[in-house]
């Protein structure tokens, strides 16, 4: 994830980490040569290249851009799922470290924490292809058998158990909600007609430029396709949130905030540092 403060006005044209610029500039690029192509012909060879009426790129490029704007409001709508069930999960371990301040320290409450740390790191993972689900459910599943331990020993009331069962509940159906965003991307047929129909409209739009911008028309043609294409590729980013890449969630900055918390509950004064940003990325 993205991690910097807002630039300033001239700033704003020269970064580039974060940026998409860094993904779609072939497009971009090939855009601008087909615009420069297209004046060239125009002008040497003008009764086999001539210019289009430019009034039904507009109605085509409205139509685009609203079609973007759905597109990517999916796409963010999935981003902030996902970091909304990561919220819960980090929630509902900071909440078990609560409900348990009163035992006394013990073998089980100290598993139990320990397999809630480890469930936030398998549970990073999992999500990123790194290790299989089971994994995670195993760890949830012995942090089940210590909550069953201490109520078994008298140090948790039927009730405290299962306040305690229910807060591993949310954890896990927060993990299910994590998986089903990961495994089901946004349906293929639907970013293919967006692929399409960009790609289409922004390597004809410069005939529809030629004859009333001239020389210009290669310039423009290049930002309308830097404004298409980027938001195309920032929805791509948006719509995998647990990925590597720099706009994706920071799942490694997670998992560690919640070994910190419970660590810091068990008593234990070397803790692990929270990851910090490399170049403005927070992974």
């Amino acid at each position: 994830m993205i991690v910097r403060k807002r630039p300033t006005f001239l700033g704003l044209f020269f970064i580039l980490q974060g940026s998409v610029i860094q993904i779609i500039w072939p497009q971009i690029l090939l855009v601008f040569l087909i615009g420069i192509g297209v004046i060239a012909g125009h002008d040497y060879f003008p009764s086999y290249v001539t210019g289009l009426d430019p009034s039904p790129f507009a109605l085509i490029g409205i139509a685009l851009s609203i079609f973007l704007s759905f597109r990517n409001g999916a796409c963010y709508d999935r981003w902030w799922e996902a970091r909304r069930h990561w919220g819960v999960m980090i929630q509902s371990c900071r909440d078990i470290q609560r409900q348990t301040c009163h035992l006394p320290d013990n073998d089980d409450r100290r598993a139990l924490f320990h397999a809630l740390i480890r469930f936030g790191h398998l549970a990073e993972g999992q999500l990123r292809g790194r290790n299989p689900y089971w994994e995670t459910d195993a760890a949830l599943a012995e942090a089940e058998q210590a909550i069953g331990r201490m109520e078994r020993a008298g140090h948790l009331t039927h009730v405290e158990a299962l306040v305690l069962h229910e807060s591993i509940a949310r954890i896990a159906a927060s993990i299910l909600a994590c998986e089903r965003l990961a495994n089901t991307p946004v349906p293929f047929a639907y970013s293919l007609l967006l692929h399409r129909t960009a790609y289409i409209y922004c390597i004809i739009l410069p005939f529809g430029f030629v004859d009333t911008l001239g020389a210009m028309a290669p310039f423009v043609a290049a930002l309308v396709a830097y404004a298409f294409f980027g938001l195309d590729a920032l929805a791509e980013e948006l719509e995998q949130p647990f990925s590597d890449r720099p706009n994706a969630l920071p799942l490694s900055a997670y998992a560690t905030a919640i070994e910190i918390a419970l660590r810091r509950a068990l008593g234990e004064t070397e803790l692990p540092e929270m990851p910090a940003t490399v170049r403005y990325v927070l992974r």
